[in-house]
């Protein structure tokens, strides 16, 4: 026999046509794969398969090379495998599948197995086992095994989606810290070199002018007007440092003004043109609703300047089925599937990590050498109240 398969066949055993209406898609069938020698007991196996209603594809096997061969053509759905086999024998067959198919499910159909025999191969890894004689338990004994096999690729998969997220929020943790640190050395370093050399600097003016208080007024006075003119200077340096850490206008005029104030200072500091769209009256939305969305959108900004090599930005800000749409779309070389599903892409996972907070989604697309879009999509605040927009 060596090997035969039933490809694509509906109950009853009849072909079915890719077109007809009801037709199972390949991905859908059940494909067994059938470890036996006897061709009576195959074709009873898939007849009771068949007459159960499953849509399967069969294939049976009774060497080691055709098994060895079905299984790396395409893996099946389940194996069943008569223990007792001219070539080998069961136990082989179910260390091969272990070896080149570890999850899927593998039952015995045997007519010589005793209760230790099969309490042994259950041991060594077997899903089940029926004997020959009570075939009627075939069926139940497949569907439990499918069910089984669904429930541990299941339980895999959320295993894996939890690992992720303990990897992606190991990372953002240590970002969060590298950032913080940088962030005071920033502050440190600007608050010494800007603010320390300017209050120098009147000092050393203030003991000039006591030195040279008998020199006459016009001296005097124009030294006056130099500490006058380095004071500003040095307002001007406080106010800055205090808008880069949180600007004022988010909490005055609100966050349609600050991406305003943003996309403006942006174009002027990097010369890349910048499009505001704004289609949403303003909101007198909470301090954290109004926080996320405007971190985003700097966010994104940020990585236009790291990444993008754009020339041009185009932001929209529009309300949505209640919902808070901000788009920002450039110009530049597009991201990539990869860096978007990257672990170490912590700018990308802050900001999903900012817009869950609001109870928020962020969408990232790509297309290389025609840029990239960021969608932040976030609820509407149930307690904010409308205003007229800020001309």
């Amino acid at each position: 026999m060596h090997a035969r398969r039933h490809e694509g066949t509906r109950p009853g055993g009849r072909q079915a046509s890719p077109n007809e209406p009801g037709a199972a898609a390949p991905a859908a069938q059940l494909r067994i794969l059938l470890v036996e020698d006897s061709g009576p007991q195959v074709e009873l196996t898939e007849h009771l398969l068949k007459r159960s209603g499953l849509d399967i594809s069969f294939a049976a096997v009774d060497t080691r090379e055709a098994y060895e061969a079905e299984l790396k053509r395409r893996p099946p759905s389940v194996i069943l495998s008569d223990y007792s086999l001219p070539g080998f024998d069961g136990s082989a067959a179910l260390a091969i599948a272990q070896r080149m198919v570890p999850d899927i499910p593998f039952i015995f159909v045997s007519g010589v197995m005793g209760e230790e025999l099969a309490i042994e191969m259950l041991k060594q890894g077997a899903t089940d086992y029926v004997l020959k004689t009570h075939l009627t338990r075939l069926v139940p004994a497949v569907q439990r095994a499918l069910s089984e096999a669904r429930e541990r690729r299941e339980r895999h998969h959320a295993e894996e989606r939890l690992r992720a997220s303990h990897e992606q929020l190991r990372a953002l943790t240590a970002y969060l810290h590298y950032v913080r640190e940088e962030e005071r050395t920033r502050i440190a370093r600007e608050v010494h070199d800007e603010l320390g050399q300017a209050l120098t600097g009147l000092k050393l003016d203030i003991s000039l002018i006591a030195a040279r208080r008998r020199g006459g007024a016009r001296p005097l006075l124009r030294k006056i007007k130099e500490m006058s003119a380095r004071i500003d200077a040095t307002i001007q340096t406080v106010r800055r440092i205090s808008t880069e850490l949180r600007p004022a206008i988010l909490d005055s005029l609100g966050l349609v003004a600050a991406i305003e104030w943003q996309a403006e200072e942006f174009q002027k500091r990097t010369g890349i043109l910048c499009e505001v769209r704004i289609e949403v009256k303003e909101w007198l939305w909470d301090q954290d609703f109004k926080t996320v969305c405007f971190r985003i959108f700097q966010e994104t900004l940020t990585n236009v300047i790291r990444h993008a090599k754009a020339s041009r930005v185009d932001i929209s800000l529009v309300e949505s089925e209640g919902k808070l749409v901000l788009t920002v779309r450039d110009n530049g070389r597009g991201i990539s599937e990869k860096n978007i599903g990257d672990v170490g892409s912590i700018g990308i996972i802050g900001m999903k990590e900012r817009a869950a907070q609001v109870g928020g989604e962020v969408f990232f697309f790509g297309l290389p050498g025609k840029g990239t879009t960021v969608t932040m999509r976030a609820p509407m605040p149930q307690t904010a109240d409308r205003v007229e927009a800020v001309s």
